[in-house]
């Protein structure tokens, strides 16, 4: 986990005396993998879980102090979003149990938290990204009331100095722009640890790199953005362009994202890594307490390399080198962050599995990678996966071209069980494991597969935003029972969440519209209600604003004899409007007294929606339908 006890780096002097401790931790650490003072007696496995809180409806719940306040463990901790936080799991052996014991503390934590949480009615689910995160989720009200959060999203913006861009295209297309950084807080993961030697360092984290790809392909579950299907792991493009600090100004000039696979093969140790990150980005964060780490050393202390870490914490790596003590011994770990959390506790531990056991068992033959595959291949595979999982086609060792699922099921699961029988893990566990994998990716059963499957079928008879309400539910009951994804199929048949509770606009309003502009001429308005079957079209300007309304009934009161009225001229100007926010009973009071039909639905002056009867007809057939089931029973 990063530090919360950091401060922004400020003056030149600041950045002067923190670049000196960044070179004095370097030479310390180099001195100590010289010296053979890094631990390498023992491997450890290490986990940190992300999860989201939901309310009664599924919304994101920004309550993490509260439920945090209430735990006071050192295992749980903040996120960015205050809807976010991480359970940090204590590290274990790498043999016999561990797989099994991984699973049994994470179930014991989140159980913890999940029962936490219900005490200020909110619940605990594991997913990548949260499918009712809407706009009104990502406003900075949204930020932990932490300092370190707040303090990197103005560290970043100021750095931009310009609105943060999104453009990541699936069966659906996210163009926008946004003012900070919680876009950061939609990503959620399951992020895994391995205690590396420094001998075998580089050769084990280039493996990690090519990997990578193939691993996220069979773990993907987070296709779904603000209603919008886009990558199969939407998280690797979103967390890039959430705190890319690059301005798009720059024109030519190259520079690396600080969210990134990396740029080349390593060939020596650790500090290569951590020498190109100094080298490449600003350093932003200072610790509050420092440190002299060859003073330290110099006095037979290990040191803890504070300046080091935070820098490497503000550099975000889908594989990270972490350098940590236990014991009072230093050692040298490898952390892969790209897998998304959920769908369930076992599938996160089977995927930890397979990664853990091919980390553990990387052939002979692949000593030296870099004359095998190319670095910007084992790059583009990883983009591949994240965009079309288990339909990804890889380029892979010595040049041959392979399907995701042919590599996995051929050649890479049995390398995996021979990496867990190498570290001594139970054959049980192995077989359980692997058996998830296994089953997964012959059915292609990934959680992104089935959330696009369930939102499709929710989305036939409902809203968006009720089909994500759908969805969340669903998963939630799932992940309880801990049932691994590729068994819950057809779920999604069966569960619906109960519509009598309170809904938001933003839950009921359409948001395919059809609008005008003022001076298109209502010839055009009428020809369009009659091919989209409508009765009300919204008047917006060029910018997308709110100007008017204009229904059926004005049109034909309007249009008389003449094709040459314009939209103006009989359009309601400035019409009554809600926010997404208005409760569905101020809604309903609202049409009901003023006699609306029709009422559009503004974010700070921009049209997002439409509430009409013919929404509020859907909704109360869906309701009667509900009880009339529960009648039934």
């Amino acid at each position: 986990m990063g530090s919360l006890d950091v401060k922004a780096v400020q003056t030149a002097q600041e950045r002067r005396i923190l670049m000196d401790s960044l070179s004095r931790d370097i030479e310390a650490l180099d001195f100590m993998i010289k010296e053979g003072l890094i631990e390498s007696s023992i491997q450890r496995i290490g986990a940190e879980q992300e999860v989201c809180f939901v309310d009664k409806n599924y919304q994101p719940a920004p309550v993490n102090s509260k439920v945090l306040d209430i735990i006071r463990d050192k295992h749980f901790t903040y996120e960015h979003a205050s809807y976010n936080a991480e359970i940090n799991l204590d590290p274990l052996e790498f043999t016999h149990e561990s797989l099994n014991t991984l699973e049994a503390n994470l179930i014991k934590h989140i159980s913890y938290l999940t029962s936490t949480a219900k005490t200020i009615d909110t619940d605990v689910v594991l997913v990548g990204i949260l499918p009712t995160i809407e706009r009104e989720h990502l406003t900075s009200d949204f930020f932990t009331p932490i300092g370190r959060y707040k303090t990197i999203n103005d560290l970043f913006s100021a750095t931009r100095g310009e609105p943060y861009e999104f453009r990541i295209e699936g069966a659906d297309q996210l163009i926008t722009k946004h003012d900070n950084t919680m876009f950061e807080g939609c990503t959620t993961s399951f992020q895994v640890h391995l205690q590396v030697s420094a001998e075998d360092f580089s050769k084990k984290y280039n493996w990690a790199q090519v990997i990578a790809g193939p691993v996220l392909s069979m773990a993907t579950n987070s296709p779904l953005l603000l209603g919008k299907r886009l990558w199969r792991e939407t998280r690797i493009a979103l967390f890039q362009q959430s705190i890319d600090e690059r301005k798009s100004t720059h024109g030519l000039l190259e520079k690396a994202p600080r969210v990134t696979f990396g740029t080349h093969w390593i060939s020596n140790s650790i500090t290569e890594i951590f020498k190109d990150d100094i080298t490449r980005y600003p350093v932003l964060l200072q610790s509050l307490d420092t440190e002299d780490s060859l003073d330290l050393l110099k006095k037979g202390e290990i040191p803890k390399l504070k300046a080091l870490s935070i820098n490497n914490g503000s550099v975000y790596r889908w594989n990270r080198g972490c350098y940590g003590i236990t014991n009072g011994k230093p050692h040298l770990r490898i952390e892969c962050r790209y897998i998304p959390s959920g769908p369930t506790v076992v599938d996160e531990v089977a995927n930890s599995a397979f990664w853990l056991g091919l980390m553990n068992a990387p052939p002979d033959e692949y000593k030296d990678l870099s004359k095998l595959i190319d670095f910007e291949d084992a790059r583009s595979n990883f983009i591949k996966a994240a965009r079309m999982g288990l339909g990804a086609q890889f380029k892979w060792i010595n040049h041959k071209r392979i399907p995701a699922k042919e590599l996995i099921l051929s050649e890479l699961l049995p390398l995996a069980k021979e990496g867990l029988i190498k570290a001594g893990i139970v054959s049980r566990d192995i077989q359980k494991y692997l058996g998830v994998i296994e089953d997964r990716v012959k059915t292609e059963s990934t959680g992104s597969q089935w959330m696009l499957d369930a939102y499709k079928e929710f989305k036939k008879e409902s809203t968006p935003s009720i089909a994500a309400m759908n969805l969340t539910n669903v998963m939630i009951k799932q992940q309880k029972k801990n049932i691994p994804i590729h068994r819950w199929k057809s779920t999604f048949n069966k569960e619906e969440i109960d519509l009598s509770r309170d809904l938001k606009a933003a839950q009921i309003m359409s948001r395919d519209l059809f609008t005008v502009r003022e001076d298109d001429p209502v010839k055009l308005a009428s020809n369009m209600m009659i091919w989209k079957n409508v009765r009300h079209i919204p008047v917006e300007d060029k910018n997308g604003k709110l100007r008017g309304l204009i229904t059926s009934n004005q049109i034909q009161k309007g249009l008389g004899n003449t094709a040459e009225i314009i939209v103006k001229e009989i359009m309601l100007n400035d019409p009554i409007s809600i926010s997404p926010e208005t409760d569905i009973t101020e809604v309903t009071k609202l049409m009901t007294e003023q006699n609306l039909s029709g009422l559009p639905v503004t974010d700070n002056g921009y049209l997002v929606g439409i509430i009409t009867e013919r929404d509020f007809m859907r909704l109360i057939k869906k309701w009667l339908n509900q009880k009339k089931s529960q009648w039934n029973r």
